[in-house]
């Protein structure tokens, strides 16, 4: 069974399906968040479902108005319009505030003053997604007041709590992954204790996203596989909120090189920019088709 297949494999449909694309704008778009956008939208599509454009902008000193300009004209070209969006998580401060609130009132939040290289001295990244798990160095023993909300970066502890902590929630996260499959994952180990939001006031991408799949109807989740034990945070987070969560996921293999190396913005022949000035848009698909072993006529009758 190829890769389109697997995304098209009949599960539970909801009343409504909802696919998303959510590109940062940190840079142009290159072949891989092109496969991604594309990939989303056609299992969308191919259920007679909508799909919508989230812009997560959250990080103030990355994200520019240039690149959200060009992802929009890129997806344009490409034929991929989105029924929903843009939509802009820079808006959303209110609604995330509001959110952080309620875990706080559970006592599930507490300030750290942990530096990057802190984080790293005590435990190596993961292979697979360069995540480090917390090693607890700020964690309270018992049982917390609710914290301080302004100017800390703050935590959001995971099982298993501090004595005297009136939560009964599991520390493992399962779910299934239509390309990947059953997956299992132990938050204490995989992240610890993890960031919702940093001490200058941005937002923590898996709190986000979290919110904005739940809050905007999303009912699948198409995306990169270097993204796929974060799911577990993310379920982890909706069902603390008692928020919905996405009916299914498919993680992506991600695209690589000639070397076998992921691609990335610094992979200048695969960038838009050039693929606009050299190939078609149909010339694109294709040859994301051939690099995933998808046919492209499959894929181009949804288009």
């Amino acid at each position: 069974m190829n890769l389109f297949d697997k995304l098209l494999t009949p599960y539970t449909i909801p009343q409504q399906i909802k696919g998303r694309f959510a590109p940062s704008p940190s840079g142009r778009m290159h072949l891989g968040n092109v496969y991604a956008a594309l990939m989303s939208y056609i299992s969308a599509k191919a259920k007679g479902g909508q799909w919508l454009l989230r812009i997560e902008d959250i990080d103030p000193q990355r994200s520019k108005q240039q690149w959200v300009d060009q992802i929009l004209s890129d997806l344009d070209w490409l034929g991929l319009a989105w029924d929903e969006g843009p939509l802009f998580q820079s808006e959303r401060g209110e609604i995330y505030e509001d959110y952080l609130r309620r875990l706080a009132e559970r006592r599930l939040l507490y300030p750290c003053s942990c530096t990057r290289a802190d984080l790293m001295a005590t435990n190596a990244p993961h292979a697979s997604d360069g995540a480090v798990a917390y090693s607890g160095r700020c964690r309270p023993s018992s049982d917390v007041e609710v914290a301080d909300l302004a100017g800390n970066t703050l935590r959001l502890m995971v099982p298993p709590y501090p004595a005297g902590m009136d939560a009964n929630l599991s520390g493992t996260i399962e779910f299934d992954d239509l390309i990947c499959g059953r997956q299992r994952v132990e938050l204490s180990s995989y992240s610890g204790d993890f960031v919702v939001r940093r001490r200058d006031g941005a937002w923590a991408y898996q709190f986000a996203v979290t919110l904005d799949d739940a809050l905007m109807g999303v009912t699948e989740v198409v995306r990169g596989d270097d993204l796929l034990l974060s799911t577990a945070p993310q379920r982890y987070l909706a069902e603390l909120l008692d928020i919905p969560m996405p009916d299914t996921y498919a993680h992506l293999p991600l695209l690589t090189n000639e070397l076998g190396v992921r691609l990335s913005k610094r992979d200048g022949a695969l960038s838009m920019e050039w693929m606009r000035q050299h190939m078609s848009p149909r010339d694109v698909v294709a040859k994301i088709c051939h690099s995933v072993s998808v046919p492209t006529d499959s894929v181009l009758q949804w288009l």
